[in-house]
């Protein structure tokens, strides 16, 4: 695809639209927008600028589609799968600053919110009003377009699901300019094709986000947080389905191994409350009456004691479970403060293949002799699979990598699974998707690509 190369009319345009104080060229771009968490790409667009309204997004859209100019949306930059990064250059359209507020409606239980509002912002703001959000992606400073965007999920969605769940309604810039109010505040909806869901995960690849309603659950009265030792991972994961079964469904289950663990004590300087085990589950309970979280527990607790756990600690105070779930939440950075570079294969696969598919990477760790850490939804199936530079060289670290990489996604394929579960395809992971897919299934998504963006003008690369 041949983009036009932006230009100084190009630039005065958007400064006639955005103001001078908000579009950036050349050096002022800041380093953190050639990448992002995880996909250091150094690729910078031609010009940076920040929207505040629709309007702002309605005019920078309808001139970049008929000037031939592609756009990347952008929010927080939190993603790790390069889906924010400007590979064409171009315009980057940030959302960061459409972060306000608009409207809690209590009678309908929804919240109206502009995309650049942070997920940490809306769990405060509702839990104000005795209510709760509960989509819960481990970066809470990401916001909410970006969580829309790909569709994140986290920790608790073995109970609650993923933020699709929670979207009711949502207003879209198209490529073109055009703005779609897709649902609303209707509990239900069968009218026509579910267009709302398309946008959602699409990874700004259809549309700019640019408000979102929200569904909101009455805030839980109680919550308390199992932490299991066990001996080895694969028995921890085993035990996984048998909990399940048992109908007392956690509102999460983490599984974690001891070097991760002492990784995340390093990278905060403070002890988790148990970490002498090899393995370890993490389960949280939520609801409104106390008793019915004893029953629950205490059913679980007695099932991975029955599969080998060692024990079963109970956090059922504030402060013990922030500190569990605050180590929890500083597992990447750890891995990433321990080594030069990695990399994450984010694959899901059924629930009862999740303790095959963890043995399958120690394999490979072996085999390739690369250093592969692990952490993950063991009550959803999605893993994360990081993979650790450490001392080697780019051109053996390109080659372990790709073929841990080819290896991971192949077993997951094998196994039911999927190439993502949460973190999306961006750029990062688009040669593993056709893999899985096959080419029929990826042309389906270039058709979607092409109706709703026929200049492919929206982040091109992404996906598809």
């Amino acid at each position: 695809m041949n983009y036009k190369k932006v230009d100084q009319k190009d630039i005065d345009f958007l400064i006639s639209v955005c103001g001078k104080d908000r579009v950036f060229t050349g050096k002022n771009i800041h380093e953190t927008y050639s990448r992002d968490e995880l996909v250091h790409a150094n690729k910078y667009p031609d010009v940076l600028c920040e929207v505040l309204t629709t309007e702002e997004t309605v005019k920078v859209m309808k001139y970049a589609n008929d000037n031939n100019i592609p756009v990347t949306p952008r929010g927080q930059g939190t993603g790790l799968a390069g889906a924010a990064v400007a590979l064409q250059g171009g315009i980057m359209l940030s959302t960061a600053k459409m972060n306000q507020i608009l409207e809690l409606d209590e009678e309908n239980l929804t919240l109206t919110v502009e995309p650049g509002v942070l997920l940490m912002e809306i769990y405060e703001y509702v839990q104000k009003h005795d209510l709760f959000y509960p989509p819960d992606p481990g970066e809470k400073s990401a916001s909410i377009g970006g969580n829309i965007s790909t569709n994140a999920g986290g920790m608790r969605a073995v109970k609650y699901g993923v933020t699709r769940d929670y979207v009711r309604g949502l207003e879209v810039v198209m490529a073109d300019g055009t703005v779609f109010e897709l649902s609303g505040k209707n509990v239900k909806n069968s009218s026509g094709y579910a267009v709302k869901d398309l946008i959602i995960g699409s990874e700004g690849t259809l549309g700019v986000v640019t408000k979102a309603i929200l569904k909101l659950l009455p805030l839980p009265k109680v919550s308390l947080s199992l932490l299991i030792p066990f001996a080895d991972l694969p028995t921890a994961i085993e035990t996984v389905p048998k909990i399940i079964m048992s109908k007392s469904i956690p509102t999460a289950i983490e599984f974690m191994e001891q070097d991760v663990i002492l990784a995340a004590e390093e990278f905060l300087g403070k002890e988790f409350p148990h970490s002498s085990a090899n393995a370890y589950l993490l389960l949280t309970f939520d609801g409104n009456k106390k008793e019915e979280l004893e029953d629950a527990y205490e059913k679980v607790a007695h099932i991975c004691l029955n599969n080998g756990a060692y024990d079963v600690f109970i956090s059922n105070t504030q402060e013990r479970q922030e500190s569990i779930w605050s180590a929890r939440g500083a597992f990447l950075e750890a891995i990433k403060a321990s080594t030069t570079e990695i990399d994450e294969c984010d694959v899901v696969v059924p629930r009862n293949k999740v303790a095959e598919f963890i043995k399958y990477t120690s394999q490979l760790q072996e085999k390739f002799d690369i250093v592969i850490k692990g952490f993950g939804h063991a009550g959803d199936g999605n893993l994360h699979v990081y993979v650790l530079r450490g001392n080697l060289g780019q051109a053996d670290w390109e080659k372990r990598l790709s073929d841990v990489f080819d290896a991971m996604y192949k077993r997951a394929k094998e196994l039911g699974g999927a190439v993502s579960g949460e973190h999306g395809i961006g750029c990062a992971k688009k040669q593993y998707l056709e893999s899985a897919s096959g080419v029929e299934y990826m042309k389906l998504l270039k058709n979607i690509k092409l109706a709703f963006d026929p200049k492919n003008i929206l982040n091109p690369g992404k996906v598809c």
